[in-house]
């Protein structure tokens, strides 16, 4: 049977797991009254159906068994627990010391979810393909400052389809936007004291549930908005974290499985939690139920919101039985299954756990986020790489991937320096973050042209300009899928901030008003002669000619001089030629 809420010949049936519960009560809500139903034992799984029409409906439940958190057993009716199967909630989750004290009622604090019913339906196929651009967005930060989009629509999915939205990712022949996490999240327990709160969303709590704050219209406000972009050709990829639940190590809160199922959660011999996420805890794909409610959660996205495909988060965990493994079940039960095997699968292939670091190492049908690609280039144009590591990365990173580029290339991304502060920050500046400027990565490959941050420096700002427009021109013209994070078409910049996870205010909002326009319009020339030339190409043409300076072939020499600083290439109908000297590079 489903679980989760299901509606059905009038009647709404309630079915969630929980293993080793002695008692499992659902909880309905209607104003500020609680009604209480008990379930009956199917299994691993508890049920109950009523003869009513429960949609828009609030709901939670309780589970009664042995409290033993040295054993796994978090057992405390007292605890109001969300559906992990919860498509919508009815507030967001706050983060409260109660949530982790026994013997607490948590019902005042703990969202509700919402039953939804759903209308049978094919999901389109997908309007994304291997070789276009790829646009990651934090959806909040994105629109709150844009002058154009009403204020009451402002950082919300459906302001993504404001018109002057589109035509900002139109300029840009954007393939895919990539929203970084949607699905309710609760903040770090550290944040509260520090007047932070989690600006990105990578610390959910129930996998399918959209926030109330990033989409309030819920399911029918992200299906509606898909299809809007669709109309216009662009694909919609949720970022997506499986490999992790905001109810973090043992003293976090208890709020969802860790009440009712916490075997989900991946232990050592000893019985401790595992922390491959380096958020307490990681759930345990060699568990089946686990596996399905990652596959229930692509399906639900795909069936019922249209999305073209998932970038997951942390995604070796996914392959873990404990070890990283190719050959792992959930890969084969999603290329197997027939709403998800067309859609694009893309990896972040790497988490801090045992062999961690699997680049090249996913499915053949899945594409992979590729930081070499990042630091070659950065490197590169920093002066601390030769020609040959650049050439490689842009001829599709065959080292890596073989002849067919699985390659997501990308300059900068939502976690690390952006590209305008790469280009102005030797070390990250992270102090607002509250940890002492010890978070966020160490080595960036950046410099600052002279003047560490901000200047009004005419001719160091001239530099970095001619740099950002070199990069942006290595990664147009490069072998694969390309990946332009929001606002480094124009110059964003976060002040050196690396690790702005914590940031919910206008330090990662998109400055609409402060734009480059000269970069930005540079950039859509780009866009532009990419999309006619290399949008779909995840092959390196083997006829073009690499050649040096002087217009002659590259020769050995060439290639391993670490003085050569220009080279050019052409063939398969277009070209490109990288100058380190003049700081140039682009199509030709």
């Amino acid at each position: 049977m489903n679980l989760g809420a299901t509606i059905a010949n009038g009647r709404t049936r309630f079915e969630v797991r929980a293993p080793r519960a002695e008692v499992l009560t659902l909880c309905l809500f209607q104003g500020g009254v609680e009604r209480r139903i008990a379930m009956a034992r199917e299994g691993d799984n508890w049920t109950v159906e009523l003869p009513e029409v429960l949609d828009g409906a609030r709901y939670g439940y309780r589970a009664a068994g042995q409290w033993d958190p040295a054993q796994g057993l978090w057992f405390d009716p007292s605890k109001l627990l969300v559906d992990p199967y919860a498509l919508e909630l009815d507030q967001p989750f706050a983060y409260d010391a109660k949530l982790s004290s026994y013997g607490v009622d948590t019902a005042q604090i703990v969202p509700k979810a919402r039953v939804v019913s759903h209308q049978p339906s094919a999901p389109p196929p997908p309007v994304f393909s291997h070789g276009g651009l790829i646009y990651e967005l934090n959806v909040r930060g994105f629109t709150m400052l844009h002058p154009e989009v009403p204020a009451a629509q402002r950082g919300t999915v459906a302001a993504l389809a404001h018109p002057a939205v589109i035509a900002h990712f139109k300029r840009l022949h954007v393939s895919a936007i990539e929203l970084m996490p949607i699905v309710a999240w609760v903040d770090e327990r550290h944040l509260n004291p520090l007047s932070l709160s989690n600006a990105w969303g990578y610390n959910p709590v129930a996998m399918m549930a959209l926030d109330p704050r990033l989409c309030p219209g819920g399911v029918a406000e992200l299906r509606d908005t898909v299809a809007t972009l669709r109309s216009h050709g662009i694909g919609v990829i949720i970022d997506i974290v499986l490999n992790h639940s905001g109810e973090s190590d043992t003293l976090g809160p208890i709020l969802s499985l860790r009440g009712l199922d916490d075997d989900a959660y991946a232990k050592a011999s000893d019985g401790s939690l595992i922390n491959d996420t380096g958020c307490g805890n990681t759930l345990d794909f060699a568990n089946p139920a686990v596996r399905r409610l990652a596959l229930d959660t692509l399906r639900h996205f795909v069936r019922h919101c249209g999305v073209d495909g998932f970038r997951f988060d942390l995604a070796p965990i996914l392959a873990r039985g404990p070890g990283f493994s190719a050959h792992a079940p959930i890969f084969a039960e999603m290329a197997a299954d027939p709403l998800l095997a067309d859609r694009v699968m893309i990896a972040e292939p790497w988490d801090i756990g045992p062999d961690g670091y699997q680049l090249g190492a996913f499915p053949d049908n899945w594409l992979e986020w590729n930081d070499r690609f990042r630091d070659d280039v950065r490197r590169f144009w920093k002066g601390d790489t030769g020609v040959d590591r650049l050439a490689t990365r842009l001829a599709g990173s065959s080292d890596v991937f073989g002849k067919r580029c699985r390659s997501v290339n990308f300059l900068a991304a939502h976690d690390g320096f952006t590209l305008a502060d790469t280009l102005a920050y030797e070390q990250r500046r992270n102090w607002a973050n509250g940890e002492g400027n010890r978070d966020g990565h160490g080595e960036n490959f950046s410099w600052n042209n002279g003047v560490e941050g901000e200047t009004d420096d005419a001719a160091i700002l001239h530099q970095r300009h001619e740099f950002a427009t070199a990069m942006l021109g290595t990664l147009f013209v490069s072998t694969g899928t390309i990946m332009l994070t929001a606002g480094d078409e124009f110059g964003r910049s976060q002040r050196g901030n690396n690790n702005a996870y914590a940031q919910d205010n206008p330090l990662t909002w998109i400055a609409w008003d402060a734009r480059d326009l000269g970069l930005e319009e540079y950039t859509c020339k780009l866009a532009s002669w990419r999309a006619r030339h290399l949008s779909n190409m995840v092959q390196f043409p083997e006829d073009g000619l690499w050649q040096n300076h002087e217009g002659q072939p590259m020769r050995l020499e060439d290639w391993t001089n670490p003085q050569t600083d220009s080279f050019t290439w052409s063939g398969g109908g277009y070209g490109f030629a990288v100058d380190r000297a003049r700081r140039a590079a682009g199509p030709i």
